[in-house]
């Protein structure tokens, strides 16, 4: 897991970066970038960074597979633009550690929706409680058995090249 706690993801971060992404690009490795939501309440690990430099490291690195932990501080959302977001975030995963102490359990049924399903991990930014806590919000939540086995499991044996 990589942080950017000083300056956010800007420019010179961009650039400190490229190297360690060039690595995994190379040898077909996920980078896990620690984000978080702009707004809300602050808690420890919490940096000032913008939705604008999250989408940013997206297309500076196109090519790289990149989890964002934190739900990528709900990017995700703007996979409904008409333009070239969606295109520019194909290369985005979302991480859902943080949930239930952030967001609405509503969130897992959206990402679904707005990112799709196999594009949400489960616990890549450590699970920070018992996995028990995690099954039950899932399961209130109106998800398909398939979108429950992709963010539960699937889509990490799938960008972690597990099971192979």
């Amino acid at each position: 897991e990589l942080a950017c706690y000083m300056s956010g993801i800007d420019d010179e971060a961009l650039k400190r970066l490229s190297p360690v992404m060039e690595v995994c690009r190379t040898y077909g490795k996920p980078v896990l970038i620690h984000t978080n939501e702009p707004v809300g309440h602050a808690y420890p690990g919490k940096t000032d960074i913008s939705i604008r430099q999250i989408y940013g490291l997206a297309a500076a690195f196109p090519r790289n597979r990149i989890v964002l932990a934190h739900w990528g501080g709900g990017v995700f959302f703007f996979n409904l633009l008409k333009k070239e977001a969606k295109e520019v975030m194909r290369n985005l995963w979302f991480d859902a550690a943080a949930s239930p102490f952030l967001y609405d359990a509503k969130i897992y049924k959206i990402a679904c929706m707005t990112a799709g399903s196999d594009r949400i991990l489960f616990g890549t930014d450590f699970p920070l409680l018992k996995q028990a806590k995690y099954y039950r919000e899932t399961e209130n939540e109106g998800l398909a058995l398939q979108e429950k086995n992709a963010l539960l499991g699937e889509n990490a044996k799938a960008v972690f090249g597990l099971g192979r």
